[in-house]
């Protein structure tokens, strides 16, 4: 009865070494979305909550530059818009997303170097 019983068992302890076989097959993938999710997930996430701070904490009378490179300061603000004074009497509307940074400062949002270059 010996014989019988020996692959019987052999066949019950299989699935386990499967499941380690498994587990252990998986862990590079599981490795690869945690440095994934750490090296541009997470920045990304922090880079778009600083410019949406950024662009809701706007006022009045700030001396801002768009994205598109307009110097203006700020006259009156809407909640998707505000009005940009570029000169003496012109003032245009813009969406508060294309406010890019104050001026003389570093820009808040970052500048996309390929779409710069292709006029």
């Amino acid at each position: 009865m010996s014989a019988l019983s020996t692959p019987f068992m052999m066949a019950m302890s299989q699935p386990a070494q499967g499941q380690q076989n498994i587990l252990v097959s998986m862990l590079p993938f599981v490795l690869m979305l945690g440095i994934f999710y750490f090296l541009v997930l997470r920045p990304m996430k922090t880079r778009q909550k600083k410019v949406a701070d950024f662009q809701s904490s706007l006022k009045v009378g700030d001396r801002v530059i768009t994205t598109s490179g307009i110097y203006g300061q700020i006259t009156k603000l809407g909640d998707q818009s505000l009005k940009l004074q570029i000169a003496d009497k012109i003032t245009i509307e813009i969406a508060r997303a294309a406010v890019g940074g104050l001026q003389g400062q570093e820009p808040v949002v970052p500048v996309n170097n390929e779409q710069s270059g292709n006029l």
